[in-house]
């Protein structure tokens, strides 16, 4: 008698590849995500001097002309 083992069956053989490239999927697609999560959250400018300056502008703490030659020096 011969002994068969349950996990060399066709369905087996051909669903372990395709989830193993689900599973890598997912992973690269979370990588990917996390560095564009990270990346926008260092251009979003808060606390940035421009974006402090667009703040003091808009509180009226400085004039036009200020906001224009410190933006310039930035």
């Amino acid at each position: 008698m011969m002994y068969y083992n349950d996990y060399f069956t066709p369905e087996h053989s051909f669903f372990g590849p395709i989830f193993m490239i689900f599973i890598w999927v997912l992973i690269i697609w979370g990588v990917v995500s996390l560095v564009r999560y990270l990346s926008s959250q260092s251009k979003d400018g808060h606390g940035s001097a421009v974006h402090i300056l667009k703040e003091r502008f808009a509180k009226g703490e400085i004039t036009k002309e200020q906001f224009e030659s410190m933006k310039k020096d930035l």
